[in-house]
């Protein structure tokens, strides 16, 4: 009843319903972002406990629904009776940051604390096209409490959407998912030192062994609902969620065989494995990007593979 009296009071004011980036206006109201977290806890819930990613499709958009849809499809596969180990996904504590902005998409984060992910902070982002949709998690991160920024927010307590092209910040938003594959293949002075960054780029160099070479492909994922969204900090900065995505391709020398997959990844592996293996992830990625000079921080990443052949 909340979404049909808002529909109609914001159809009353005007075009906005159609033309959403005639007019600045709140994302959507506090209720009804709670209303959206709660539809989604309780669809994410039935998919994972059925392994059934149609029981979520309509809350997840994205990168999450890439790495949701994938993680179901291999669930399923696996144990086609359902997740015999299922633990329902619970939040409290959940903080609202809801910007205030012109056109389309219209969205917003939740962060909350769940039972799950230890003493981390949920980071969801809520996003949608049109009234007539549901609000649909397109990002999913965990972050530690401490590293959460405070945001820039209005009288109101609305906050700000950062462009994708701001010239403002260290880096452009829009720029961060193209950024981050190239720095992860030649490195670079964009990022700052971390477990997603220069630890990530040492792990990679050490996972070619003796006998089995691993060879890595890094894309951006920008357009459609892969787009970066990024709000404002109440330092002049932004956190800023964006998408790429990676292949990773093991190859064993002659005479031996790539290690033998576990259950999941053969869930979603074409072809025969025999000296090769290349799995495709997504991954999605929150950063702090600075205001004017100085390195981006990726706070969070949560990746998932998607696909893989083997050859």
């Amino acid at each position: 009843m909340a979404v049909s009296l808002t529909a109609m009071s914001m159809t009353a004011s005007g075009c906005v319903v159609v033309h959403g980036e005639r007019e600045v206006l709140p994302a959507t109201t506090r209720a009804e972002a709670a209303k959206a977290l709660e539809q989604f806890t309780a669809a994410y819930n039935k998919a994972d406990k059925a392994y059934n990613a149609s029981l979520d499709a309509d809350y997840t958009t994205g990168a999450l629904a890439d790495i949701d849809s994938a993680r179901l499809k291999a669930g399923h596969a696996n144990s086609p009776a359902g997740n015999s180990g299922h633990s329902a996904l619970e939040f409290d504590d959940v903080k609202y940051t809801i910007p205030k902005k012109a056109g389309w998409p219209r969205w917003f984060v939740a962060d909350a604390h769940g039972n799950k992910g230890g003493d981390e902070r949920w980071l969801l982002v809520f996003t949608r096209n049109s009234l007539s949709e549901p609000f649909q998690v397109a990002y999913l991160t965990l972050v530690a409490p401490d590293d959460i920024p405070k945001f820039k927010t209005d009288k109101a307590g609305w906050a700000e959407a950062v462009p994708a092209n701001s010239a403002q910040l260290a880096a452009s938003p829009g720029d961060l998912s193209h950024d981050y594959a190239t720095y992860l293949k030649n490195g670079g002075s964009v990022f700052a030192d971390g477990a997603h960054t220069s630890g990530w780029r040492t792990d990679r160099r050490k996972s070619t062994k003796p006998g089995l070479a691993t060879q890595y492909i890094d894309e951006a994922l920008t357009n459609g609902d892969y787009a970066p969204l990024a709000l404002r900090t109440a330092d002049g900065g932004a956190l800023v969620f964006f998408t790429t995505r990676y292949y990773a391709k093991q190859t064993a020398a002659a005479g031996t065989s790539v290690p033998t997959p576990n259950q999941d990844v053969k869930a979603l592996t074409k072809g025969e494995v025999k000296q090769s293996l290349t799995m495709q992830f997504v991954s999605n990625q929150v950063a702090l990007d600075p205001a004017g000079t100085g390195k981006v921080s990726i706070l969070g990443r949560i990746q998932g593979l998607t696909s893989a052949q083997g050859s």
